[in-house]
């Protein structure tokens, strides 16, 4: 096959790959405080994000808002609220944010960012999805310091497992790294917070 029948097939998935990015970037960016204002309204799935992006990316997104939401607050038992009974990547993501609290600190901007998503397994009830994604711009707030910015995270694939109970998403498990709190971890381990 001659090499140049291929360029016009991989300049379209080359932009094919482009438009997600910035569907993906786009749904992301948001005003400072909307993930804030939609978790404190008490939506379950429809915050800011989600209303610009359907289907597993926008539970995907809305569930990262309400995260971002509760680490921003501090709030222990609403970052609970977002891991099913006995979750370990839940159990770790609020251990974390305890150690946090601890030091008097908040984390605020907590915001992750997908790089790529693929759907493994989807149910009316249960999302199987496979994530690569990395923590950026969140920043360490309290403390003598004021306001410390947390290095970006390196990336990460992972597969997170989703489940639909009492009119919200919530994950259930997080394989592929040691939790779903690990790039918030690893993103305050150089920080002098």
């Amino acid at each position: 096959m001659d090499p140049r029948r291929l360029i016009p097939a991989l300049a379209a998935l080359a932009c094919a790959c482009l438009v997600l990015t910035a569907v993906v970037g786009w749904s992301r960016s948001r005003p400072e405080g909307a993930a804030t204002t939609g978790a404190a309204a008490g939506s379950t799935d429809t915050g800011s994000v989600s209303a610009a992006v359907r289907g597993p990316a926008g539970v995907l997104a809305a569930w990262d808002e309400r995260r971002s939401a509760a680490w921003a607050d501090g709030d222990a038992g609403a970052l609970r609220r977002l891991y099913v009974a006995g979750s370990r990547a839940g159990a770790a993501d609020v251990a974390l944010l305890r150690r946090y609290a601890g030091r008097g600190l908040r984390v605020e901007g907590l915001t992750t960012q997908v790089l790529a998503l693929q759907v493994v397994a989807r149910a009316p009830r249960r999302l199987v999805l496979r994530t690569t994604d990395r923590v950026v711009g969140a920043r360490a707030v309290g403390g003598p310091s004021g306001s410390v910015p947390l290095p970006v995270g390196r990336p990460a694939t992972r597969e997170v497992v989703l489940v639909r109970r009492g009119g919200s998403w919530r994950v259930a498990e997080a394989t592929g790294q040691a939790s779903a709190a690990a790039s918030t971890s690893r993103t305050s381990s150089s920080s002098k917070s």
